[in-house]
């Protein structure tokens, strides 16, 4: 895993969580706030075991755990992980950005609540991440996320350049369209330097 924040109160709306950030990213978006964690490699690794000890001494203390990023449904062990949080009574959250709408299908089962960077229209997608495509995999695991009626909530970082007030009109409208009824634009900030 690329680092763990013990104590967090806004990574899981209404729950006291720890976040565990998975390393990896198949997107390369200019403005990432967790650029250290793009590599599939990083330098600062906590091996599962020992998150898993710190969760366990955390019972009754936390009540949810979220898998955050990088992007986390690379990782072919978070379904297994995510059992075993379930495991010792945690509930389960995940940010993801949607890269991946097979796999994060494989994760519905386990997942309590969803936290999904959706970070434009499909077509302005290849623009911010560098991969042709990009934008209908997003979407699509927006769209597999609002059938299987998982809490959701939308949130978009816009890129600079791509935050004037009529894209993000556009934007909100089309997700009010799909069936999202909590979007939330958000600031960008200076990269983490965890």
């Amino acid at each position: 895993m690329g680092g763990l924040t013990p104590l967090t109160t806004v990574d899981f709306p209404g729950e006291l969580s720890a976040v565990v950030f998975c390393q990896g990213c198949p997107w390369r978006c200019r403005y990432c706030h967790n650029g250290h964690l793009l590599p599939a490699r990083g330098a600062g690794r906590i091996p599962w075991l020992e998150i898993r000890r710190f969760l366990a001494q955390r019972r009754g203390l936390l009540d949810a755990v979220v898998f955050s990023g990088g992007e986390p449904t690379l990782q072919g062990a978070l379904p297994a992980a995510m059992a075993e949080v379930k495991a010792l009574g945690f509930k389960v959250g995940l940010h993801t950005a949607g890269p991946s709408p097979g796999r994060l299908r494989r994760l519905l089962p386990h997942l309590d609540w969803v936290g999904l960077d959706i970070k434009a229209l499909p077509e302005d997608y290849p623009e911010i991440t560098g991969v042709a495509g990009s934008g209908e995999k997003a979407w699509k695991s927006l769209e597999l996320l609002l059938d299987a009626r998982v809490a959701l909530q939308v949130r978009t970082t816009p890129m600079p350049g791509m935050d004037a007030p009529d894209r993000l009109d556009r934007l909100a409208r089309r997700l009010s369209a799909a069936g999202v009824d909590r979007h939330l634009v958000q600031e960008r900030r200076l990269a983490s330097r965890r």
